[in-house]
């Protein structure tokens, strides 16, 4: 189009003066890799001991403890653990590259085995530790819809077990491509479930062979979700962004204390996550679990109970 308006010689001086301010960026702040090496500067800098600690610390402060029934963590060392193993689905990603199915270990028994004593059935367990990952809710676009006469548009939700989107724009905001035929990307009435539905699946059934014994489950989460599906079948809740198992270890038996807050609203339903604001921040309905925990922006615990340090003081005003 610029071409057409200016002029091919025009265009690709603009476009020469876009690259150099973006590439000087780049430069400017040595983000742009250094194709000469000082490999002993290097040796001082990978693996640097001090630098390697204030990475675990991080780790440590940013692994939060949403739920903690009475008398269940911190656990004792040496306890008989029982950890499921988890199924992971066929599936296929944005690009079409397949991966087929597969059960496998959900943590590194060689790190959990010098914290606990790893067992293979729950009856003779101490306790189960469940990990797990938030809802995947996919891309928003399926092709089979497209092909079935649809937009293609699905919903992301938020939420293990299938979701209906009774509760979406008749319009959506979004729409405009060139490349499609139509504007309107809603996908109000249609349905939806996670590709890892499993995991909740594992939590439940877990709590069901446990008994009255504890269920400690963690969650490496990338996005908010709906608790309501496995939270009263679990003890207690750690939820993480992706950290060593090491350090989740750390936080299970007591070496190190939870106290990191949350930093997203977890949402009581999809319903409330349908109609909220996309420019109005923390507008949902937050989960309250049955402890009466509300999982709001900021919330986390402690050995204590509720944190309520001047983080939260802050960021709540």
């Amino acid at each position: 189009m610029g071409v057409k308006e200016n002029g091919e010689e025009f265009m690709r001086k603009r476009f020469e003066e876009s690259a150099v301010r973006l590439l000087l960026n780049i430069f400017r702040v040595g983000l742009f890799e250094n194709p000469y090496l000082d490999i002993e500067k290097t040796k001082s800098t990978v693996g640097n001991p001090e630098y390697m600690k204030a990475g675990y610390d991080a780790q440590i402060r940013s692994i939060v403890m949403l739920k903690n029934n009475p008398n269940t963590l911190p656990m004792k060392k040496q306890l008989k653990i029982y950890i499921p193993k988890r199924y992971t689905p066929a599936a296929r990603n944005w690009f079409g590259q397949e991966t087929p199915e597969r059960w496998s270990d959900p943590l590194n028994f060689a790190i959990v085995s010098k914290y606990f004593e790893v067992v293979g059935t729950p009856d003779k367990a101490d306790f189960a530790l469940v990990s797990i990952s938030s809802p995947s809710g996919g891309s928003g676009y399926d092709i089979e819809d497209f092909n079935k006469g649809a937009n293609g548009y699905v919903p992301i939700s938020l939420q293990y077990d299938s979701y209906k989107a009774d509760f979406a724009r008749d319009t959506s905001i979004a729409g405009g491509s060139p490349l499609e035929s139509f504007t309107n990307r809603t996908y109000k009435g249609k349905s939806h479930a996670a590709n890892n539905s499993f995991d909740m699946k594992m939590v439940n059934d877990t709590r069901a062979k446990m008994g009255k014994k504890p269920v400690v489950v963690i969650i490496d989460v990338s996005n908010p979700m709906v608790f309501a599906e496995i939270e009263k079948n679990s003890s207690a809740i750690i939820v993480h962004f992706g950290v060593q198992d090491q350090a989740l270890m750390d936080i299970i038996t007591g070496c190190a204390e939870p106290s990191a807050i949350l930093p997203f609203q977890m949402p009581a339903d999809m319903k409330t996550v349908e109609e909220q604001f996309e420019d109005v921040a923390r507008d949902m309905s937050c989960y309250v679990d049955s402890n009466g925990n509300k999982y709001d922006f900021g919330f986390g615990l402690n050995w204590q109970g509720t944190i309520n340090d001047e983080r939260v003081i802050k960021y709540k005003n």
